[in-house]
């Protein structure tokens, strides 16, 4: 049985060395009492609680999987049980505002426990995701009277979230959504149609489910400017808002999936439903993107969280595993063959794993630093260039972290070789669960258009261009640090030769549009491994300045893992230039009859 233990320490690098969270976080409105303490108490009791309760269910979770029955759905044994003390311990709280029932924490320190939580159980984690994403919809978009009734409950986590767009015809295009709302005398609305795809839209874990459901009102116009947003509860609350009247809301039926089995994903109808507008008529998609965008990068996370887990069973069985002779001679004589780490292409993929984990990470807590900053900065300009970088990099999360979430589940699969295959080992549940990340809440190819085609050129370039300055920035600043530059050289030719790419595909997409969509997934894996040398760099920097006072291991380690990420999978972005450089004409210039 697979087993699982949060990275406390290397969160806790992250968190108070690496960005200094602590200092720019206590400086934020409301957020005076965070001190590291608190933080460090925080993450220690959430990864108990995780490691303890909610990981052993994860196989067992998935071999069971949710079953239906007349509409109705029952989640794997044990999920219940966790639910229940996930959320008597606040934990689905943490990071809302106290005015609607939360603890007003930050949301990097949400951040943080998203990871260990997926890499506890990623199916378990989807049903207090889900809720948190439509919590943010509605206490960004909803009138007050339907914040009153029915964020409290959820913040509490006795009612939960879903997220309702996809139809059978209408999957990344929403355009062509045709689920109706119908207004009525009481101001509310009849909403009718059915929706595939619904995360948790029919479970036994709460007491009710508020749906927001995108739907077409009468006489809207076409394709996406005529969707607007409706929350629709699964039962209607009475006069002392307890759920007390069943809505027109039923479950069809749950899809039987490659992975993440304990997570319900359901077919929602909707006949005549009563729902409430959330914001303006024909805005809905707008109103939706707060959810939305929430959720993708709690999917990049995903694959992080999956990722990591992965590493370490792998790192378990290489340390055990005996199997033939060190290259360099035999480095267990009293033994009947060397354990597998002797192997280098073994440390390949280890190696692999760690570094895009770790500075995943690293990129993960920064992220929620300026999200943290994009609300609470008390300076427009700086809520301003944090909400920029923030946009920037969202696609690049939700691509990346679950691209190299699948491939690195994969190589560690492979390092237990055929017992990576075999059921009981967990390192199959791993690959299966993580394939789902780079599909839902919108395709990686979606996401690479999101970057290429609009994060490029929205605001007049804003956007990269203050992100470069950034690093163009840190670079200055390094120039003298002399044990640095074999470490940041690879760094600054690698942000050299993004810069020049992006100006080019900007100049190149202004003629041909299919430039754009061609070197697309190819760009975001640039931006990605370049943001990343950006991470590695700043990581080792503060290992070397460290390693001398205490913990010479960790530090030495961390030097080591940047070595590798630097020498070895960051030239990817070499050939991927030369393939976008390529053109668009290789992918368009061959008849779609001779595919």
């Amino acid at each position: 049985m697979p087993s699982y233990k949060a990275p406390i320490r290397d969160l806790q690098f992250v968190y108070h060395e690496l960005l200094e969270a602590d200092r720019t976080l206590t400086a934020l409105p409301g957020f005076e009492e965070t001190s590291p303490d608190l933080v460090d108490a925080i993450l220690e009791e959430g990864a108990k609680l995780f490691e303890q309760q909610i990981q052993p269910l994860n196989q067992s979770g998935d071999r069971q999987g949710c079953s239906f029955r007349n509409g109705e759905v029952a989640t794997p044994d044990g999920f219940r049980e966790a639910y229940r003390a996930y959320t008597e311990g606040g934990w689905c709280s943490l990071a809302v505002d106290p005015e609607l029932g939360g603890q007003g924490l930050p949301e990097t320190i949400s951040f943080m426990l998203e990871e260990m939580l997926t890499s506890a159980n990623v199916s378990f984690s989807l049903y207090p995701g889900l809720t948190r994403g439509a919590i943010s919809a509605i206490s960004s978009h909803a009138s007050d009277e339907l914040k009153a009734r029915y964020l409290p409950k959820m913040v509490e986590g006795v009612w939960s979230g879903t997220m309702c767009l996809t139809e059978s015809q209408a999957g990344t295009d929403l355009g062509l959504v045709r689920t109706k709302a119908e207004p009525r005398e009481d101001g509310s609305y009849g909403v009718t149609g059915t929706k595939i795809f619904i995360t948790g839209g029919e479970q036994d874990l709460t007491e009710n489910i508020i749906h927001l459901v995108l739907a077409r009102l009468p006489n809207a116009p076409p394709g996406v400017r005529g969707i607007s947003l409706f929350l629709v509860p699964k039962l209607l609350p009475d006069d002392h808002n307890e759920p007390a009247h069943r809505n027109g809301v039923n479950c069809g039926s749950i899809e039987q999936k490659m992975g993440i089995k304990g997570s319900s994903t359901c077919v929602i109808n909707f006949d005549n439903a009563q729902g409430f507008l959330i914001g303006p008529e024909n805005r809905g998609l707008a109103c939706m993107f707060t959810m939305m965008n929430a959720e993708r990068l709690a999917i990049g996370i995903q694959g992080l969280g999956l990722s990591e887990v992965a590493y370490q069973n792998a790192v378990a069985y290489a340390r055990e595993r005996l199997q033939s002779r060190a290259a360099t001679g035999s480095a267990a004589p009293e033994l009947s063959a060397d354990p597998l780490m002797v192997h280098p292409d073994i440390r390949r993929m280890l190696l692999t794993a760690r570094a895009y984990n770790e500075g995943a990470r690293a990129l993960a807590v920064w992220t929620a630093i300026n999200i943290d900053l994009s609300h609470r900065h008390p300076d427009i300009g700086g809520r301003t260039q944090a909400e920029d970088l923030v946009a920037l990099i969202t696609p690049v999360i939700k691509a990346f972290f679950s691209d190299f979430g699948y491939e690195t589940t994969t190589l560690c699969q492979q390092v237990l070789g055929g017992h990576g295959y075999i059921r009981e080992w967990g390192m199959e549940q791993f690959v299966r669960d993580a394939r789902i990340a780079q599909i839902y809440e919108g395709t990686n190819g979606v996401q690479a258009l999101d970057l290429v085609r609009r994060k490029l050129f929205i605001h007049g370039g804003r956007l990269p261009r203050r992100f470069f300055q950034l690093l163009t920035e840190f670079a200055e600043q390094q120039r003298d640090n002399l044990p640095l530059q074999p470490y940041i050289r690879p760094f600054i030719e690698a942000l050299n030769l993004l810069q020049e790419l992006t100006e080019w595909l900007v100049q190149q997409g202004a003629t041909d549009p299919n430039q754009l969509g061609a070197a697309a997934t190819d760009y975001l894996r640039i931006f990605a491994l370049t943001t990343f040398a950006w991470m590695w760099v700043r990581m080792v920097a503060v290992s070397q300045d460290k390693q001398a006072g205490g913990d010479e291991r960790f530090y030495r380690a961390k030097i080591q893992t940047g070595r590798f990420f630097l020498g070895r999978l960051l030239p990817q972005i070499q050939g991927l230039n030369l393939a976008i450089r390529s053109g668009s004409e290789l992918m368009m210039a061959m008849p779609e009859a001779d595919f």
